[in-house]
């Protein structure tokens, strides 16, 4: 199965430089010196602050890639879309259709919050809920009932090469020796993975990071192919799909240097110890970080960049995030 190419992550990044719907998120830097952990004298640690990414976190930059190489069926509003989301793609998904006019349906999972779905009904898409086991069976029902286009949430390489671009933004500002991204459907790491690598940086150490309820990228290293975990679940709700992607997989396998996992408490506190310096982060888009705070890195050393995925969560949902993990 291919991967991307350097080519098509070079050109996806100006779709989304060129983008209203992405903007280029800041580096904070040396944040073992700002209180935010403890490390070796000789660590540095930056943070990718994808939490103030447009419409909050990374998708966007996948999914203007996606329409941007969407079929005129579809740019032009003759064919409605259709995907699946726990929240921050079909808000980002959401966005880019009321950005353009046309016409989505997001499907959820029943775990999904309930704030995720009124944010993207107030875009103008429809929502569907249903079990997380069925829902690829109804995205396959709407496409052959009403000829919908589906735009995959993480296994499309459009998407990859999108996501890319926070990889060529990191490289633009340090050389990192490793870099811990938060790991769902794996679209994300494997986007960056690509960028890092193909830019030539071939001893970069990068991880994926998972919850250990929803290991599904690390099930699928283990039995060589793209697994599927119908159990998963996680406070971090935006990382348990039930299934990897075939092309995630072959990204993750070919490009990185493994799963590393956590579990949902060591998830919370590392929410606790951003939102307690002033930063908004979803438990899901804290997963990377939480790896690092506990000490689940090999080798620490050197520059080492955590990708902070998303900020779609209120006061009140941390609250009880911190008061149901005593953090």
């Amino acid at each position: 199965m291919a991967l991307v190419t350097e080519a098509t992550l070079n050109e996806a990044y100006d779709i989304v430089r060129a983008s209203r719907d992405c903007v280029r998120t800041p580096l904070l830097r040396n944040v073992e010196k700002l209180g935010f952990l403890d490390c070796p004298d000789e660590v540095e640690v930056h943070l990718k602050l994808e939490n103030m990414q447009v419409t909050g976190s990374f998708k966007s930059r996948g999914v203007v890639v996606q329409l941007a190489k969407a079929p005129s069926l579809v740019t032009s509003g003759k064919r409605s879309l259709v995907t699946i989301s726990a929240g921050n793609y079909g808000k980002a998904f959401a966005h880019a259709c009321y950005q353009r006019g046309l016409k989505g349906t997001v499907i959820m999972p029943l775990t999904a919050p309930e704030s995720r779905e009124r944010i993207i009904q107030s875009k103008g898409c429809d929502v569907i809920r249903t079990e997380s086991s069925e829902l690829m069976t109804k995205v396959k029902e709407l496409i052959h009932e009403k000829d919908m286009t589906f735009l995959h949430p993480f296994d499309d390489l459009n998407l990859i090469a999108g996501y890319g671009s926070a990889g060529l933004e990191i490289l633009e500002e340090v050389n990192p020796d490793i870099v811990l991204v938060c790991c769902g459907g794996g679209g994300l790491v494997s986007g960056i993975s690509a960028a890092i690598k193909y830019k030539g940086f071939k001893d970069t150490k990068i991880y994926a990071v998972e919850p250990e309820t929803a290991n599904t990228m690390q099930r699928s290293l283990a039995q060589n192919s793209a697994a599927t975990l119908q159990t998963a679940h996680s406070l971090a709700a935006g990382l348990a799909p039930p299934f990897a992607g075939n092309n995630t997989f072959q990204h993750v396998k070919s490009l990185t240097d493994g799963v590393l996992t956590v579990s949902d408490k060591e998830i919370a506190k590392a929410t606790r110890v951003l939102y307690n310096k002033g930063l908004i982060v979803e438990p899901s888009g804290a997963a990377a970080f939480a790896a690092l705070v506990t000490g689940k890195v090999p080798e620490l050393k050197g520059t080492v960049v955590v990708l902070v995925t998303g900020g779609n969560a209120s006061t009140e949902e941390l609250s009880k995030v911190f008061n149901d993990y005593e953090c």
